[in-house]
């Protein structure tokens, strides 16, 4: 069995202080990872604002009264007074997504590794202070193509979120998130995969879920990679290269009042306090478009898109997320396939 590093190594001090800088630390950009999207991929990288023009707001399958017009980033937060008895907002696609409309695609990364006319990440620091700072880098896509299950597709939504993390100290890189599904994993730094100091991570074609290596993982069981496969399987290779940084929009977020401040004056910020969902509600099984195997919800093959950043819990103790048990290995684990 691999040695791990148990998280308390890495854990935040005592002492929580804020301490946000005009501009972002060059080191954040500096060791930012590169990531493998698959050879294969349809579903790339999309523009977080274009998402806005290809949804309209619905709660329990209706199009929301008083929606802003036009709807933007710059005023996306208002959806969040507009949901009745509590319920929740969903960016719903306007067309129907059976029928593959072309803006799912999103936009696939040139020969720099830039997503060219899509802002496709959010680069967002949280500096806890005594040198400590964790960084967020957050990918979008339009469109989350699912896994294969019993030879039906499991899982697809409108809209994902998924990100890595690189924790700091003292402007050194010591550890980084990989966000996989409903979990993920931690690896030190040093045992990642880099081009020159920057951290790789490969996108799974679809699921867009990071892994720190390249081939085939099996996520049947959360925060796992199997070195066999049981049931849900995620592939990544060495396809088209992004760097995520050449189009983002980039942030500080102080946790003791929940505020983003953009680097960049004029920067779009709003659309982070937004609390909905990005994507479409899951279809009841009413709608025709839905299946589900043995008629578990689970199962379904449409279900609900993700929420934001905001969601992702930006200020953490461990470089996992909050409630889940984190170690950070140094170790790569790879599945031979």
């Amino acid at each position: 069995m691999l040695s791990i590093i148990v998280q308390s190594v890495l854990a935040l001090p005592a002492s929580l202080t804020s301490r946000q800088s005009a501009t972002i630390p060059s080191y954040v950009i500096d060791y930012a990872p590169l990531v493998w999207l698959y050879s294969t991929e349809q579903y790339m990288p999309g523009d977080i604002g274009a998402q806005l023009v290809n949804t309209w707001p619905e709660t329990n399958f209706s199009i929301v009264a008083g929606v802003p017009t036009p709807l933007t980033l710059d005023n996306l937060n208002d959806l969040n007074t507009l949901t009745p008895s509590g319920g929740e907002i969903y960016l719903t696609s306007i067309d129907d997504i059976t029928t593959n409309p072309v803006w799912l695609n999103g936009v696939k990364p040139d020969s720099t590794g830039k997503t060219d006319g899509a802002s496709s990440c959010a680069i967002i620091v949280n500096d806890h202070g005594s040198g400590l700072v964790d960084a967020y880098y957050m990918y979008f896509y339009s469109f989350n193509l699912g896994n294969t299950v019993l030879g039906m597709v499991i899982g697809d939504h409108v809209g994902d979120w998924e990100h890595n993390m690189i924790r700091f100290q003292d402007g050194v890189p010591q550890a980084m998130w990989f966000s996989q599904h409903s979990f993920g994993e931690a690896f030190t730094y040093n045992a990642v995969e880099k081009q020159g100091q920057r951290p790789i991570s490969y996108s799974a074609v679809g699921s867009h879920a990071n892994y720190a290596i390249t081939g085939t993982h099996d996520h049947t069981i959360p925060g796992l990679n199997l070195p066999f496969a049981l049931l849900l399987e995620d592939h990544c290779d060495q396809g088209t290269l992004w760097d995520p940084t050449l189009s983002a929009y980039t942030y500080s977020y102080d946790p003791a009042t929940a505020v983003f401040t953009p680097y960049v004056p004029g920067t779009p910020t709003n659309w982070l306090y937004y609390t909905g969902a990005w994507g479409d509600e899951q279809y009841p099984l009413s709608d025709p478009r839905q299946k589900e195997i043995f008629g578990i919800s689970l199962t379904a093959k449409y279900q609900s898109g993700p929420t934001g950043p905001e969601d992702k819990q930006l200020n953490r103790t461990d470089v996992c997320p909050t409630g889940e048990s984190c170690v950070v290995s140094p170790v790569l684990t790879a599945r031979k396939t």
